[in-house]
């Protein structure tokens, strides 16, 4: 958004932005007895069409009950381990803070995921589950017990960085925060935008974040102009 103050806290989505969740899946696959390619054909296909895994599971293994797996699934999975955090993730969280800014953590997870983070002793000042805070995104109080935790009451002063355009950027966007779309993963590679919606930056990976964030703040771009620069980079392969 053209003309918007550059934020001076970022906070991140933890899976796809943070946490790879291929394993997730691979997991999945096992259990409803698919290989991962077919399960993620029709998870792909059901987020083109705005559905989600309960869609694509009913799908591929229509007599399984899969709900009824979660615990099984939960053994084999083991929670977040560090072979799933994103290779850029550690690089460019270290050097945001070291350029000043607050780095949060806050998405949509069981309480239990939490502790597995801070296992991983990433380098962020803080960071919450939606079980801990008692509620989801995309429901607008989540983004406002974010701002109550960091003690921000102005939302523009936060950047939040997302994957998906229904739970991360239009809720972000309806909260006054700035917002960074990570096209990947899923949802990242295949949602798309309302026409009357840009984020502030849109991004491959998180590895331009820090570069371009503090081009934000030293005014030599905006929001605005910071993203343009990010999508012609992206275009080239360079993000």
């Amino acid at each position: 958004m053209s003309g918007r103050t550059a934020p001076d806290v970022v906070v991140l989505d933890i899976g796809e932005i943070v946490i790879d969740e291929t394993r997730v899946w691979t997991v999945w696959a096992e259990l409803l007895g698919v290989s991962p390619a077919t399960l993620m054909a029709v998870l792909g296909a059901a987020v083109s069409q705005g559905g989600d895994h309960t869609d694509a599971f009913p799908h591929v293994a229509p007599n399984v009950d899969w709900a009824a797996l979660e615990g099984e699934h939960e053994t084999r999975y083991g929670g977040f381990a560090a072979s799933d955090v994103y290779a850029d993730v550690v690089p460019a969280l270290s050097a945001l803070r070291a350029a000043g800014r607050r780095v949060v953590l806050a998405g949509n997870q069981p309480e239990r995921r939490a502790a597995q983070l801070r296992a991983l002793d990433l380098p962020v000042d803080d960071l919450v589950t939606s079980d801990e805070l008692g509620v989801e995104k995309p429901d607008a109080a989540f983004f406002a017990a974010v701002l109550d935790r960091l003690g921000i009451d102005d939302p523009a002063q936060v950047l939040y960085v997302g994957d998906r355009v229904d739970n991360d950027v239009l809720p972000a966007v309806a909260a006054g925060m700035a917002t960074c779309w990570v096209t990947r993963g899923p949802w990242g590679q295949l949602q798309e935008l309302p026409e009357d919606v840009e984020p502030d930056l849109v991004l491959e990976g998180l590895g331009e974040l820090p570069e371009l964030l503090a081009a934000w703040h030293d005014g030599i771009v905006d929001g605005a102009d910071a993203g343009e620069a990010a999508g012609r980079s992206g275009e080239k392969g360079d993000a």
